[in-house]
């Protein structure tokens, strides 16, 4: 005999929303050369990302945001969907451990794509976007491995965006298309 009470539900999240999942994990500098107008535009950027994707009702749905920052590494976002998803406001500090921070990007990826598996819950190719005005200041090329390694096997889609001030060869090395784009944070 079970005891109801022990036994743990696992995907009451999926309940209410069981539509297919597009996990979006946005892996954004928050090291002190963000400071000012940098970090500004990155907060502001934030809020229309999140406008934008609530002007689409299946975007709002479907959509799962999750946020990492660097300058140091933490998860200030785990996954939610686009209609719970509340703009972090950041702050630059510290240095730029954008290999870490890719790293483990990429292990909260794996661990949201098997809570899906778990739950039978259909997903497309997880988005990783990293956003910095950078360079790493940790040893990266592991994380570049992992991107290389990730997009070969589908696993998700890497997209780089640099500022003005990020250095552009070295955001090159780690994406997949070579190409690191040049952005500006906010219009």
């Amino acid at each position: 005999m079970y005891d109801l009470k022990q036994m743990p539900f696992g995907g009451a999240e999926f309940a209410d929303n069981p539509e297919q999942r597009c996990p979006c994990l946005l892996l954004l500098d928050t090291s002190y050369s963000m400071n000012g107008n940098a970090i500004s535009e990155l907060n502001a950027g934030l809020i229309g990302f999140k406008d934008g994707l609530m002007a689409d009702p299946m975007a709002a749905k479907r959509v799962e945001v999750g946020i990492i920052t660097f300058g140091p590494v933490q998860v200030v976002q785990d996954f939610v969907t686009a209609d719970h998803f509340q703009p972090p406001t950041l702050i630059a500090s510290g240095d730029t451990p954008m290999g870490a921070a890719i790293s483990q990007g990429v292990a909260m990826l794996r661990t949201r794509k098997d809570v899906f598996k778990a739950n039978g819950v259909p997903y497309y190719r997880p988005w990783l976007f990293l956003i910095t005005d950078g360079a790493p200041t940790d040893l990266w090329e592991q994380a570049a491995a992992l991107v290389r390694e990730g997009e070969a096997a589908k696993a998700f889609q890497f997209f780089a965006a640099g500022v003005d001030g990020a250095d552009f060869q070295k955001l090159a090395s780690i994406s997949v298309d070579r190409r690191a784009k040049r952005t500006r944070l906010a219009g």
